[in-house]
């Protein structure tokens, strides 16, 4: 899974552990979402959109 977690986290200049702790799952989930090595819950992918002030489309989905 591509996703814009990680460009979004760090031009906010947030560390993975800062994100971690908003969403409530450990630093290694964030980095492992980063990756694209673990395909979150939809939960989980709404409170990171919601922790950058992004939307889910913004972090999750390609636009052709």
């Amino acid at each position: 899974m591509k996703n814009k977690v990680k460009i979004t986290r760090i031009e906010q200049k947030m560390t993975q552990e800062q994100l971690a702790r908003r969403v409530r799952v450990t630093r290694q989930t964030i980095g492992l979402i980063e990756k694209g090595a673990y395909n979150p819950t939809l939960q989980l992918c709404v409170a990171i959109a919601k922790a950058l002030g992004k939307t889910l489309d913004d972090l999750f989905w390609e636009v052709d």
